[in-house]
């Protein structure tokens, strides 16, 4: 579609086109007029555009002269800004002011017929730095919501140098588990108690289970620092007190441990009472995520404070446009790397919004919070909002004049629900769908203020990273033409590898950590970036250098008869039979691909999951097979439709396409990791069709 359903009323006035005034002042031989010249110079430019980027957004630290070394690959994941000295949590915290509001957080009610709006707790940016000065750090994970206490955490951890490690409260002590025995933090911060669809969940017995494994893996425990949910009630937390269980001797209170920090001035303070920030190079560490780990340990990704930083302040200050005014929200756990995202926009100085609940049991609590909040920045999942069209039409409910920007992640967004967006939430708002990763823990693709909107398409390749899309063959794909998402230049948040980092851990698991790495990126292509996703790059439209669309995960791209296409392209069909006006009513799907003839081909089998006490006849399922027959192709169609009760979700809310297909080619279920996944047991159903499905084929 060729039709925007948004465009920017005065690009030039954009910051991005302001930076594009920029180079061209400073580089005067440039002459760039619009972005794919600016993505262009800034792709093949890496070492003038980083270091221009640092000028330009107001990077506080020394930059010295070193960017990075002229005609390096990525596969190299050379260092950066070598001889620079700066400090994350440093630059997060340059607001001082007494009256704005750094924090809101925003707890799901417990009865939301007597109280419809969640509890809201604020911090300015003076109260958040105070707090940060209060408290120490080292090696430290947190096992909690999104709370307050929890950003100051990790602020405190990031100012005095230490590394950052995060999980979920909603996870299972398990899943908690193998990812701190790899890691072995010196403090744990862990909520008492969260609440989730208008009840309170008790935390502190998964904690115990999680010290309990720990105790057995690794040598010395963690101090424990038990964060009381301030969005609760003395009373609510009263009616739970025999659930939630003393606390163990050794455990300290969030209070307890900030008056340590207070009785003692000079510990991590100046003389003159500030923050001593460790001001570390560039390549420094400065947190640890993990990838989702469906069929094994999950790897833990170790992310550089610089990179995080000056991406961050890349994608807020010149492609965002966020500003100081800004009140910026995305409905995230602590566990996905969204959060890490949103609370690097304290480097802009806005006012973010945490919010830990449910979304949806009240459909909506998070757009009346848009309007109590003035929300102006609403971030989500695609999920949410696939989950949201079926049942909701927040204009009809809500103002929501504030909202400028929706952002999109986790999962490609159909192109209907860019529709959805437009006609039932905002009609003029920048609807960004942005694509990265845990792995980059930032964007390869997303929004930008100087850009159009098309349907069904993310609006451009980030400034400053080379994406393109190959071919089997390892050679770039002309426009339109499906290909592997590759970046050809290193980009500064390209991750230092996997924990251990060299002088962290036994020769032996360094290298081995070194070699997953390597295959995890550089295995498939020599030389460049290999991100494992199926992409198709646009034309350029309006000089916006092409646009994305995302066809799924590459190992879970189907290919019957030779033909590859994404999962995506069946999604965006069968979602036509979504809405409420259907009977039956698809809701939700997921296809894989079944080996035939000994592997030398394939069929596509689809999953579908109907409304309650529907049944899939052969009607209906003939009406699904000539839709994407007519919209698609005859090798789109499935081989076979399955109805199943239920579709498996990792905890962070993404289809598992492939772990099912290696289970219906096969596999045994001691490859899942059910501690990565948010319904395990709908698997042994799968496993069940897949023989099936196999004694069909002989």
């Amino acid at each position: 579609m060729d039709h925007p359903l948004h465009a920017p009323s005065n690009p030039d006035d954009s910051a991005t086109f302001r930076f594009k005034t920029r180079v061209n002042s400073e580089f005067p031989a440039v002459a760039l007029d619009d972005y794919q010249s600016l993505w262009g110079w800034s792709t093949t430019h890496i070492d003038s555009f980083w270091s221009l980027v640092w000028d330009h957004t107001g990077v506080i630290g020394d930059k010295g002269e070193h960017v990075v070394a002229s005609g390096a690959s990525p596969s190299e994941n050379p260092p950066w800004f070598s001889d620079s000295r700066l400090n994350w949590a440093e630059n997060l915290l340059h607001c001082r002011s007494n009256d704005k509001i750094a924090l809101i957080e925003a707890t799901e009610p417990l009865n939301t017929s007597e109280n419809p709006s969640p509890t809201y707790r604020t911090v300015t940016y003076a109260d958040l730095y105070a707090l940060v000065a209060d408290i120490p750090g080292d090696r430290v994970a947190a096992y909690a919501s999104n709370c307050i206490e929890n950003v100051a955490a990790c602020l405190a951890t990031a100012a005095l140098g230490g590394i950052w490690v995060s999980a979920a409260a909603d996870f299972g002590s398990d899943g908690v588990l193998e990812r701190l025995e790899q890691v072995k933090p010196t403090f744990l911060f862990a909520i008492d108690a969260v609440v989730y669809n208008g009840k309170v969940h008790p935390h502190l017995p998964k904690v115990r289970t999680l010290l309990s494994g720990l105790a057995q893996r690794v040598h010395a425990l963690p101090q424990v620092i038990v964060i009381r949910n301030g969005g609760l009630s003395t009373s609510a937390l009263g009616e739970q007190e025999g659930k939630l269980g003393q606390y163990d001797p050794t455990w300290m209170s969030w209070s307890e441990f900030v008056s340590i920090g207070q009785k003692n001035p000079t510990l991590g303070r100046t003389e003159t009472g500030k923050i001593a920030f460790v001001r570390l190079g560039f390549d420094a560490p400065l947190w640890i995520l993990f990838s989702s780990g469906t069929t094994g340990r999950p790897k833990p990704i170790v992310h550089r404070a610089g990179g995080m930083l000056l991406q961050a302040k890349k994608e807020f200050a010149i492609c965002g446009d966020l500003k100081p005014e800004d009140v910026f929200f995305y409905y995230t756990t602590t566990g996905w790397m969204m959060w890490n995202f949103l609370v690097s926009g304290l480097s802009i100085g806005c006012t973010l919004v945490l919010y830990d609940g449910s979304p949806l049991k009240d459909p909506s609590i998070l757009w009346r919070m848009t309007d109590e909040l003035k929300i102006t920045v609403f971030g989500t999942s695609a999920k949410y909002l696939d989950h949201l069209s079926k049942h909701y039409k927040p204009r009809e409910h809500h103002d929501l004049s504030t909202l400028k920007h929706i952002y999109s992640t986790g999962s490609p967004l159909a192109p209907p629900l860019f529709d959805y967006v437009y006609e039932h939430i905002h009609p003029s708002v920048l609807l960004g769908s942005i694509t990265g990763g845990t792995d980059i823990c930032s964007l390869f693709a997303g929004m930008n203020t100087a850009l159009p909107v098309y349907r069904g398409e993310i609006q451009c390749r980030m400034l400053g990273m080379a994406v393109e899309a190959f071919s089997p063959t390892g050679t770039p794909s002309a426009p339109e033409e499906p290909g592997e998402l590759v970046c050809t230049k290193p980009f500064p948040c390209m991750p230092l590898g996997f924990w251990p980092l060299p002088g962290y851990g036994a020769k032996e698991e360094v290298e081995s950590a070194k070699k997953r790495f390597d295959e995890s990126y550089f295995g498939e292509f020599e030389g460049v970036w290999y991100h494992g996703d199926h992409i198709i790059i646009t034309r350029s439209k309006c000089g916006n250098g092409g646009g994305l669309v995302m066809l799924g995960r590459s190992d879970g791209v189907l290919n019957p008869g030779g033909i590859r296409f994404g999962s995506a392209e069946i999604y965006d069909v069968l979602d036509a039979f979504t809405g409420p006006q259907h009977t039956p009513r698809l809701v939700d799907y997921l296809a894989v691909g079944q080996k035939t003839e000994g592997g030398a081909d394939e069929r596509v089998i689809l999953f579908v999951k109907l409304g309650q006490g529907e049944k899939l006849d052969s009607e209906f399922e003939g009406t699904i097979k000539k839709t994407i027959r007519s919209r698609r192709s005859a090798r789109h169609v499935p081989a076979r439709v399955v109805q199943v009760p239920d579709i498996p979700y990792t905890l962070n809310g993404k289809r598992v396409e492939v772990l099912v297909k290696k289970i219906i080619n096969g596999a045994h279920l001691s490859i899942v990791n059910p501690s990565t996944l948010a319904n395990p047991d709908i698997l042994e159903l799968y496993a069940s069709i897949g023989e099936t499905l196999r004694r069909e084929l002989v």
